[in-house]
């Protein structure tokens, strides 16, 4: 059995998809184990660029199978929208694209009541895109499953006695306007009509594909330090985007897991709301935006940019058993004089050897940094490590050295063919 995980190691938007997209080339099965559609994969391919949500990086390759897991909650009309995008681009999706009747199904409540959260006092700076309620009503038990589609009567009735309760909480808590159980109810089961095709049993397609010898590549959404347990809680998304959310989140053994990949920016962003230490609020910050185009796929708020974070990189490698890296968007350093390193942290004069459960303590750290002169160069057209910069290959070989682990793929534009193995 093989099983290969790739992970966000950062606060996401590590360029993962592009990296998937890659790597699926080698891949029978690409399979996406958690998250909704508030996360975005941007890939260049043959100049034509592709924006998914949903849909595993994958389904760029005619002869890989994709597959949607049990743990994402699906938003029906994202998710149509990106098989009529992806299918007008000439991508075939039909017959290639298998859903699990298990994953639970993003209702309007939902959206309705993130967004009317978010406008309050307090709010962590979700997407409003109704993931996190979606998953709130998973955990109570009270979710919609795929699966509910296909009985009309009982869907009516979970509907019914979910909106008793959303309508009150809308209304009484935010002033917003009733929704219409009957319009809901309608629009579901004409979703059931068109979704049906990619409906599957995903766990039994998988666990016979790992028998039968073949290549599953699982990919997460967000990043690890955004994981609910194991990321800067409360400013963390609402499932498990670690390597071990792919077990629960496809329905595979821990034994069939062969390897976990970290993709981890040359330098570090943060989307919404929470602490960041390496945070850059300067004329460097901005410029990395600029150059880097940091601004989100799926809402196009503006990134928090900052240094690389060598121990908030080390604790993700150690929570996820990260054994490589694949660096992305060196080249976006190229246009700096000195590119800084936060090699350690410091709270009231002591050093901190983990990294930080809880926000306080995260936001009052003081970085360690070490320095080191930029390159001053475009990277474009460069394919191999040994046609960098020299300053661009000590900069790599200095995260390797300071990470304790080996980085195998470099990225050095958005382009597909701009990133090379080691």
């Amino acid at each position: 059995m093989s099983v290969s995980i790739i992970v966000g190691a950062q606060w996401g938007d590590e360029g993962k998809g592009k990296i998937v997209d890659m790597l699926s080339e080698e891949a029978d099965i690409v399979a996406r184990y958690q998250g909704g559609a508030n996360a975005g994969h941007t890939i260049v391919f043959d100049g034509k660029k592709y924006v998914l949500h949903l849909i595993p990086s994958g389904i760029l390759h005619p002869e890989t199978t994709c597959v949607i897991g049990n743990g994402v909650v699906i938003d029906p009309v994202a998710l149509m929208e990106e098989i009529h995008m992806l299918e007008s681009m000439g991508i075939s999706v039909e017959g290639r694209l298998h859903i699990s009747h298990k994953a639970h199904l993003i209702m309007p409540y939902h959206k309705h009541l993130d967004a009317a959260r978010e406008k309050q006092a307090g709010s962590i700076g979700t997407t409003g895109r109704g993931i996190g309620p979606a998953y709130y009503d998973k955990a109570l038990r009270t979710g919609i499953r795929i699966v509910d589609l296909l009985d009309r009567d009982v869907l009516r009735e979970k509907i019914r006695h979910n909106l008793e309760e959303k309508n009150q909480l809308l209304q009484a808590l935010y002033g917003a306007e009733p929704i219409d159980v009957d319009a809901m109810i309608d629009e579901y089961v004409e979703f059931d009509s068109r979704i049906d095709p990619y409906i599957t049993d995903t766990t039994l397609l998988l666990n016979s594909a790992l028998k039968e010898g073949k290549r599953v590549l699982a990919e997460g959404a967000q990043g690890a330090l955004l994981d609910l347990d194991h990321g800067t809680y409360p400013f963390v998304t609402s499932s498990n985007p670690t390597s071990g959310g792919a077990c629960t989140g496809l329905g595979i053994p821990p034994t069939a897991i062969s390897s976990v990949m970290g993709v981890v920016k040359a330098y570090s962003t943060r989307v919404g709301n929470g602490p960041f230490p390496t945070e850059l609020n300067d004329e460097t910050g901005e410029l990395l935006r600029t150059e880097g185009h940091e601004f989100g796929a799926t809402t196009g708020r503006k990134r928090r940019c900052g240094w690389l974070d060598i121990p908030a990189l080390r604790y993700s490698i150690m929570i996820n058993g990260i054994s490589e890296i694949a660096l992305t968007k060196l080249d976006v350093l190229g246009v700096l004089d000195d590119i800084r390193l936060c090699t350690g942290y410091v709270v009231d004069g002591k050093v901190v050897k983990s990294f930080p459960a809880d926000v306080a303590t995260l936001s009052r750290v003081e970085c360690t940094y070490q320095s080191y002169p930029g390159w001053k160069s475009s990277l474009d057209g460069i394919r191999s490590f040994a046609d960098l910069p020299p300053a661009a290959q000590h900069y790599v070989e200095e995260i390797e050295r300071l990470l304790e682990t080996p980085v195998r793929w470099v990225s050095t534009s958005p382009a597909r063919e701009d990133t090379f193995l080691r």
